[in-house]
């Protein structure tokens, strides 16, 4: 079931009356009626998929409490490998096993051997990757006694398949979100108005500027022989305003939603275009997922403690298993190294956290210094995009080549979509507004404005622009691959 949907629309006003007019006087009953909806939501796209699901929990769920029971160490090893072997072995079957065959074959044929060994029809599940890392980060943290076992199998359920952020996160932990299914809800109307107001920002993103920006993106790569240089360019200024406003509006939808039930979820993304260097931008882009790699295979490796090549060692394996995580494809892989080229110089000369305060506090406007940072960052966070968004190496090395030729002084082709209009103007008014909004929570924090006629004139121009000018093949989010 997809956010911008009739579905959707349908669902959550149904699920919202029933969760507090229904099942509020028993927190057991609300837990059980989120698994229930959860369930439909997913099972919405194939109903085989909850199986799978349901492996992962329940196994997860048995192996910390059998943790809790035993301070063997090596028990408890031996039930947090269980996990792993269960969860990564599912992850690694359904996305990695037809990538793997195909390298192993590929690799056999250049050294002259012809080795075909047979893949298979997989269908990945949608948002594997996303609950995996959730279920695993709570198998670890009671393994390292940072928390307790649940033992109410429901709530632990409906925490790891709380639909808003099933499919395409935020990652939560369950340090932050299982406590909320353990305690008392009440309804908190500022809460939900603003849930709504940041809904509405996630779905004018992702109707209108994602949806749009996709249209020409996805022209130029298609077929990316009959394009020049001056065509990739602007396809990658599409395509970066396409990734952002495609998941951060799904992580704006997802937690919006959730505050209209009482859960609050952590924030996903911290307005990463007014990133000053790399090492900014990554500590505002998947905010959920660069931390899980940061306490889960950063730190366990070392950190930063030790000589520079162990940095540089713990480093690169962030960027490349996060890579792997994206998409089993070697672009995704090349991606991943590209980043880690821009990154390690500044983490090596201890450089990374140079931007760590507000960006132009108490100004209207950046200085020039800081619209030069962000603009270098800019384009050299979507230089590396090309190998994100290239469906095969070959091909974004065709895009390289064209970008970086005469080619790219050419005139865009006259096929550029007669909507240019809409995508500049869309992904204008996101940059205005979040420049406005850099110290807020999301774009439509409107607690600033009192007056509600103004409120209204802006929710009513918003959804007026969804009408008018999302395009007729909206397509799923992005990370919904993942």
């Amino acid at each position: 079931m997809l956010f911008p949907s009739i579905d959707f629309a349908v669902f959550l006003p149904v699920v919202f009356l029933l969760y507090w007019f229904v099942f509020q006087r028993s927190l057991k009953l609300q837990n059980a009626f989120i698994l229930f909806a959860s369930m439909v939501f997913y099972g919405w796209w194939d109903w085989r998929y909850l199986g799978l699901v349901f492996i992962s929990a329940a196994t997860d769920y048995l192996a910390a409490i059998a943790m809790d029971r035993t301070d063997h160490a090596k028990r408890r090893k031996a039930l947090l490998i269980l996990s792993l072997l269960v969860n990564l072995g599912m992850l690694g079957f359904f996305k990695y096993y037809n990538f793997f065959i195909e390298s192993f074959n590929a690799a056999f044929t250049f050294m002259g051997q012809d080795i075909s060994l047979s893949t298979l029809r997989i269908v990945l599940p949608v948002g594997i990757s996303f609950y995996t890392f959730q279920t695993l980060s709570y198998t670890i943290d009671v393994y390292r006694k940072e928390m307790k076992a649940s033992h109410d199998p429901v709530a632990f359920g409906a925490f790891i398949l709380f639909f808003p952020q099933l499919v395409a996160g935020p990652i939560e932990r369950a340090s932050n979100l299982l406590p909320q299914f353990m305690g008392p809800r009440t309804f908190d109307e500022a809460k939900a108005r603003d849930g709504m107001r940041q809904m509405l920002w996630g779905l004018f993103k992702k109707v209108v500027i994602a949806d749009n920006c996709a249209i020409y993106a996805d022209m130029v790569w298609t077929d990316p022989a009959f394009h020049y240089g001056s065509a990739f360019w602007v396809a990658l200024l599409c395509f970066s305003f396409q990734i952002y406003a495609d998941f951060s509006g799904y992580s704006d939808i997802a937690i919006g939603s959730s505050r209209l039930f009482g859960f609050d979820l952590k924030r996903n993304f911290n307005f990463p275009f007014f990133s000053r260097d790399v090492g900014e931008f990554w500590r505002r882009w998947h905010i959920s997922l660069n931390t899980w790699f940061r306490d889960y295979l950063y730190l366990p490796l070392g950190g930063s403690k030790g000589g520079k090549w162990i940095v540089a060692r713990n480093v690169a394996a962030i960027f490349l298993v996060s890579g792997l995580w994206h998409g089993a494809n070697w672009t995704f892989v090349a991606w991943g190294a590209a980043n880690l080229l821009l990154f390690l110089p500044a983490i090596l000369f201890a450089r990374h956290r140079k931007f760590t305060g507000p960006l132009a506090p108490g100004r209207i406007l950046p200085t020039f210094s800081d619209v030069g940072h962000m603009l270098t960052t800019f384009v050299l966070i979507a230089l590396t995009r090309i190998f994100f968004r290239s469906p095969t190496i070959e091909v974004a090395f065709t895009a390289f080549r064209e970008m970086f030729s005469r080619s790219a002084f050419r005139a865009v082709p006259a096929t550029l979509p007669s909507h240019w209009a809409t995508m500049l103007g869309g992904a204008g008014l996101l940059i205005a507004v979040e420049w406005v909004q850099r110290e807020q929570q999301h774009g439509l924090a409107l607690e600033r404005i009192p007056q509600r006629a103004i409120r209204w004139c802006i929710y009513g121009v918003l959804v007026t622009a969804m009408v008018l000018l999302a395009p007729n093949n909206g397509d799923s989010f992005i990370y919904f691959q993942f």
